[in-house]
């Protein structure tokens, strides 16, 4: 699957040269011109990175970011700017940015920190018919993606980083509102009847998902 990028430039002939840049790297890029396009298109569509102008019409990227931000999204996200003094940049990563190119640059230095970025997050773990992306904390069963709660998201990501390691219950814990060993077991069983992982209990240590 390509990963998908929203590309915000209101430079119309430079967006459109990145825009072709990345899609010829095999990147799904959308492209918006101003804020207001670029809420509305983040909304809509679930993104791998955000690639923002700061100086851009209706709302600028940095206020965008940060709206982003309070909004709980975390897609990793890069500048690129004219802005070049230390106020601006020292903004952008204090509110969340990852990356900050500043402008003129070669498109092609572009596309390196885009590979670099998303090489980082496109981490997956395959376990039998399972396949967990780590940076999304999805688990996809058989193709098809299973729907976990909160406390079952926590647990997956606990064991799919730990194949073949005993996890300590009061690690495990963690993941529960209201932690004791009988919320730890009702928690377990419905995660193991979700996914269908075979999770073994270490008695008097923890639990286990052994390697395949």
């Amino acid at each position: 699957m390509k990963k998908h990028i929203l590309l915000l430039e209101d430079d119309e002939p430079l967006a459109q040269t990145l825009q072709e840049l990345l899609q010829s790297a095999n990147y799904k890029v959308d492209m918006v011109h101003n804020g207001n396009d670029a809420i509305d298109a983040s909304y809509e569509n679930k993104y791998d990175l955000y690639v923002f102008d700061i100086n851009v019409p209706d709302m600028n990227g940095l206020e965008l970011l940060e709206s982003l931000r309070n909004a709980d999204d975390e897609t990793p996200a890069i500048f690129i700017s004219a802005l070049i003094d230390l106020n601006s940049i020292s903004k952008a990563f204090s509110i969340g940015a990852d990356d900050y190119l500043k402008k003129p640059f070669f498109p092609e230095e572009l596309l390196i920190r885009v590979n670099a970025k998303l090489s980082q997050t496109n981490k997956e773990i395959v376990y039998k018919n399972l396949r967990y992306s780590a940076e999304k904390k999805e688990l996809y069963k058989d193709g098809k993606i299973v729907s976990l709660g909160e406390v079952q998201e926590c647990l997956c990501d606990l064991f799919m980083h730990n194949i073949g390691k005993v996890l300590d219950k009061t690690v495990l814990m963690d993941c529960l509102v209201s932690p004791s060993d009988a919320a730890l077991r009702v928690a377990l069983n419905k995660f193991k009847h979700i996914t269908g992982l075979d999770i073994k209990n270490i008695r008097a240590i923890g639990y286990m998902l052994e390697k395949s």
